[in-house]
């Protein structure tokens, strides 16, 4: 079975990780979406709050396993579980620098874990989490950018209905 890890704070999922997810279930047999604590970012939603939201997305999928993880090396994690490869998701050239350094550490770490780029469909290529809470913050419509479980997640984070 090929089993990736695709890791990520998800603060909140966005149509582009879904995206991602969604193509990455047909080049893999299973993806396991591991939810980083990411303390350092001051996320909107808890650890908890974010597996949550994506399990219950993902809740029909087999092909989707939904995980919270501490403070650790992604490809450790990936070790632990059987996975061949390290999913990432990238929007713009501004992501790339980032992304192949991350990618040439992981791989001097373990090279026997692939990193894989994915780039979500044009219409979601500029959807960020950041920009997602900030849209939401300001009582804007992201209906187009989330999942509906995420939409009222964050009108009920931001007291609003």
């Amino acid at each position: 079975m090929k089993v990736a890890i695709y890791p990520g704070s998800f603060d909140p999922i966005t149509l582009g990780h879904m995206d991602i997810i969604d193509r990455g279930c047909g080049l893999f047999d299973k993806i396991i979406v591991a939810v980083a604590q990411s303390e350092s970012k001051k996320p909107l939603f808890s650890l908890d709050e974010r597996v949550r939201l994506v399990k219950q997305i993902y809740k029909e999928n087999t092909n989707v396993e939904v995980m919270g993880f501490p403070r650790q090396l992604t490809v450790d994690l990936a070790r632990e579980h059987g996975a061949c490869a390290i999913i990432r998701g990238l929007r713009a050239v501004a992501d790339f620098e980032y992304e192949f350094q991350l990618a040439t550490m992981n791989r001097a770490l373990a090279p026997d874990i692939e990193s894989i780029f994915l780039t979500p469909k044009e219409s979601l290529i500029y959807v960020s989490s950041s920009l997602i809470k900030e849209i939401s913050d300001l009582k804007g419509d992201v209906t187009n950018f989330v999942h509906p479980i995420v939409e009222q997640a964050l009108k009920a984070k931001l007291d609003r209905t």
